[in-house]
């Protein structure tokens, strides 16, 4: 027993971390590879082992000797000996089955008829008869009975891996891929616009990270870092080191821009190899961005995606999913689909809502890099930041309504709450030195705190051409205070934002949580903060708690303002 440790393992497989012991934040650090945060509270914060974080670090190599060793370095009390057994079963049946070439068969299975085949194979005899029985595997596995191996087509790859999963089999996949088409890319030393590249060391080891020695199990995963930290330079190393024809996906037009705009400034691309793939224009280059919505467009509900040829129509030797965490499902099963290619996801979190980061796991591949983000932050790579949560009563005028609506209902009338707009042209009016961001969820809400202050406003209405010459006008500080709705939580480069007012958000969304204060994270003089408005007494609080989980793993603690009077300066809410 080490009372001054910070670590309880408790036999749920929580583990409670008490933030005020001495090694705490060393622990938080030590904690992240392989465990996930669930509550985060003033004095205790709730962490939870689970199958995918064990296997997630197996993965990218920690070990589950690495695992043990951490929870007993930090535990105060002894761990339960059922956790010990758990981990050591759950974490070791990462490699217990293995996604092979066929060329590794020394049987006589194949079957020549012009299909391309792999290997599953596994060295237990138990593990292949419960795969054998299993309804779904017997459509795509042909059983070679002798190996305790099955064969599969090619294009079941992500399949097989998907399905594997949901049993609690991770696929160790050792398929070396296709290189593609080559392409000479390189990064410059000086960007376009004159100033000097480099390539920073987490950036470059997160690149290492993905390729690997390019031989099999390499290729393929996931890279996390906050927004801010460049993630984009990181794809462009990574596309830099493969040398290859690459297709660019994300999240809508702005962002294809900014790619574009990127390779153009930092490679030596030319506009002849830079295509162009959205609603607005349709053009397939050695190098092409592509976004999302364009691909899952189709002309009915239940008819085929025709823009999905995108995928076949060069050969291509990676493919980047920026944003990942946001892969919708149409994309998903294509990505299934398309395993024999090198791919990488990019993203500030893995966090999502609908529960389908499994899929993340299978298809595009485990995470294969990860920095904390306090971490980044002591070292001057993304802005100091504090974030803020103010507390507002409920307009009275509103009681009434709220009182008798649904739960959805409750939820919109409180982040509508007009009595928040008192307080965003309180800190609009204080905060006169700072580039400011206001984000909400619903659109009248918006709209209105943008006539009231007279300032632009882009949602999902406004044209991209004018989205583009507002961003670049904030860009320049031709404009000091922009509106945005959702439609600016990705992938869009905003590097002045010092300040981000959040008067609504979707529901208990973390992954929107992070991803709005990563808008205001992009290194600079000045201290970020990022003021979030809740309505007291509803179900806003409980939504708004559920929010910032994910940042305080991260480190990031909430300071509340309970009244608008105690706001910086002591500035009253204005009449």
């Amino acid at each position: 027993m080490q009372l001054d440790n910070p670590l309880m393992i408790q036999s749920d497989r929580t583990i409670l971390l008490d933030v005020h012991a001495p090694l705490a934040e060393e622990c938080k650090m030590a904690l992240i590879p392989f465990s996930e945060l669930e509550r985060s509270p003033e004095h205790l914060h709730t962490y939870r082992l689970s199958s995918l974080s064990l296997w997630n670090a197996a993965s990218s190599g920690v070990t589950t000797e690495n695992v043990i060793a951490v929870l007993q370095k930090y535990t105060r009390y002894e761990i339960p000996p059922i956790i010990i057994s758990w981990i050591k079963e759950t974490a070791n049946r990462f490699g217990k089955i293995r996604l092979l070439p066929m060329e590794n068969f020394d049987g006589n299975g194949s079957i020549d008829d012009g299909e391309e085949r792999l290997l599953l194979q596994t060295e237990s005899e138990s593990i292949f008869k419960e795969i054998r029985a299993h309804k779904i595997m017997q459509k795509y596995l042909l059983p070679l009975e002798n190996e305790n191996s099955f064969m599969l087509f090619l294009t079941d790859r992500g399949t097989i891996k998907q399905e594997l999963l949901k049993l609690g089999w991770p696929v160790k996949d050792e398929v070396p891929f296709d290189d593609g088409e080559p392409l000479e890319i390189f990064l410059r030393t000086k960007t376009l616009s004159g100033e000097r590249l480099e390539v920073r060391d987490y950036q470059r080891e997160a690149a290492k990270a993905l390729v690997g020695d390019k031989g099999p199990g390499t290729g393929f995963g996931t890279i996390v870092l906050p927004c801010g930290s460049g993630k984009t330079i990181v794809g462009m190393t990574i596309m830099e080191m493969l040398k290859t024809n690459t297709l660019i996906l994300t999240t809508n037009i702005s962002a294809v821009h900014q790619w574009i705009e990127e390779l153009k400034d930092k490679t030596n691309l030319t506009d002849e190899e830079i295509g162009e793939y959205t609603g607005e224009k349709k053009t397939i280059k050695p190098v092409t961005v592509a976004t999302y919505q364009v691909l899952t467009w189709r002309p009915d509900k239940v008819g085929s995606y025709p823009h999905f040829q995108i995928f076949r129509e060069r050969a291509w030797g990676l493919i980047i999913y920026d944003e990942v965490h946001l892969l919708p499902a149409p994309v998903f099963r294509v990505t299934a689909e398309l395993q024999a290619v090198r791919r990488v996801g990019l993203t500030a979190t893995l966090v999502r809502e609908d529960g389908c980061e499994g899929y993340v796991f299978s298809l595009v591949g485990p995470k294969r890099y990860d920095v904390p983000w306090k971490e980044l932050e002591t070292s001057g790579w993304i802005a100091n930041a504090e974030c803020v949560e103010v507390r507002i009563d409920l307009d009275e005028k509103k009681e009434i309504e709220y009182a008798v609506g649904t739960q959805r209902e409750k939820h919109r009338i409180a982040s509508e709450n007009p009595a928040k707009f008192n307080v965003v042209e309180t800190l609009v009016k204080k905060h006169k030195e700072d580039k400011i961001l206001i984000i909400g969820q619903y659109l009248k809400q918006l709209e209105t705190i943008a006539r009231k202050l007279n300032v632009p406003i882009i949602t999902g209405k406004t044209p991209n051409t004018e989205r583009d010459v507002i961003y670049e006008q904030f860009r320049k500080g031709k404009i000091r205070v922009l509106v945005v709705s959702k439609v600016a939580n990705f992938a869009i480069d905003l590097p002045d934002a010092s300040m981000a007012i959040q008067v609504s958000g979707t529901f208990g969304s973390r992954q929107e949580e992070a991803q709005r204060l990563g808008r205001i994270l992009r290194p600079k003089e000045r201290k970020s903060t990022f003021y979030t408005l809740i309505t007291r007494n509803t179900v806003e609080e409980d939504f708004g708690t559920n929010r910032q989980k994910f940042l305080a793993e991260q480190g990031y603690a909430y300071r509340m303002i309970r009244n608008v009077e105690e706001l910086e300066g002591g500035i009253k809410c204005i009449e």
